[in-house]
């Protein structure tokens, strides 16, 4: 009696070491029990900013379907690139994400040496999420309309960017390299401060993105000159597009949640799931219409893509009209 117990408890051992050691141990290796606590979603820009409110606004929904908080910690600098380089060395285990905002990985690299670009590639894409667009706004003091109005000028323009190697530089060097103008970037650390030293009088334009613009548009405190867009905002129906005032300066913003290199599949799949959830919320599509965001609520395989394409687009102008974004110059 006493060896078949001993027998059937050595099958046992056995049986679970086939499993992985212990039943607990291969439930969270596959990510059935994910999550089993709080997940930490990185933003590498200032509180208030877009990605932060977008952050922000994605974290409630998803965090319900988890059944786990979702905890938004800013990490701003270099465009994100702070907070990308915390994430690429934390544990890939699901529980370290980040809003990634896209121009880190198609326009910063641009902007900076090889060995301080971030490669999207080294990161596994959970969803993309939306996309913004930029607008070209003016100090009423100016008295900038149109571009025209700019180059008829006949002077040095100062130009406020929301970073080195942003779409907000990007759009105004295209732009000003075009048109003819001589213009001085006054690289500011995101879209408020950007657009608050066009309120103050410090720069004579900024580009910054539709949402952050909107309300200061409308209380006439600044002067939309020209969108970055394929088309028109709907609020703004009088404002032209770039392609349509004849330049070449097609530029925009889109995000991402993305999560360190080699997350598993499943838990990937689970964490898209849950920022689905998001995505359906009436609150989070109305807190879109307000920021004028574009949803872009794509698998990795198609974020990738499309980011990689714009990487290439980007440098193709940059190379064409002999754009320095290094800030040196």
């Amino acid at each position: 009696m006493r060896t078949r117990v001993l027998g059937a408890s050595i099958a046992v051992v056995l049986a679970l070491s086939a499993c992985g050691g212990n039943l607990d141990d291969d439930k969270t290796a596959t990510g059935s029990s994910f999550p089993e606590r709080a997940v930490s979603l990185l933003v590498g820009q200032d509180a208030g900013g877009s990605t932060d409110l977008i952050a922000r606004a994605l974290a409630d929904p998803a965090s319900a379907d988890l059944k786990q908080s979702i905890t938004v910690l800013n990490k701003p600098g270099a465009n994100g690139a702070v907070a990308a380089k915390e994430l690429a060395g934390a544990k890939n285990d699901g529980y370290t994400l980040m809003v990634f905002n896209g121009s880190l990985a198609y326009i910063t690299p641009l902007a900076v040496s090889k060995d301080q670009a971030v490669d999207i590639n080294n990161y596994e894409v959970v969803t993309g999420t939306s996309q913004d667009d930029y607008v070209l706004v003016a100090s009423p003091k100016t008295g900038f309309k149109t571009v025209q109005d700019i180059i008829a000028a006949k002077r040095p323009i100062k130009y406020a960017s929301t970073g080195v190697g942003t779409g907000s530089q990007l759009s105004q060097e295209l732009l000003f390299a075009q048109a003819g103008v001589r213009a001085t970037a006054v690289p500011f650390n995101g879209g408020q401060p950007a657009l608050t030293a066009v309120l103050g009088g410090q720069v004579d334009v900024a580009s910054v993105q539709l949402g952050e613009a909107k309300a200061q548009i409308e209380a006439k405190k600044v002067t939309p000159v020209v969108t970055f867009a394929s088309k028109r905002p709907t609020y703004m129906p009088d404002t032209p597009t770039a392609t349509e005032a004849g330049y070449d300066a097609l530029v925009q913003q889109s995000r991402a949640i993305v999560a360190p290199k080699g997350t598993p599949p499943d838990v990937i799949d689970r964490l898209r799931t849950a920022f689905q959830k998001s995505f359906t919320d009436q609150k989070y599509k109305d807190f879109n219409t307000q920021r004028m965001l574009t949803p872009n609520e794509v698998d990795g395989a198609t974020l990738l893509k499309q980011w990689n394409d714009s990487l290439t687009t980007y440098q193709g102008l940059v190379d064409k009209y002999k754009i320095d974004l290094t800030g040196k110059s």
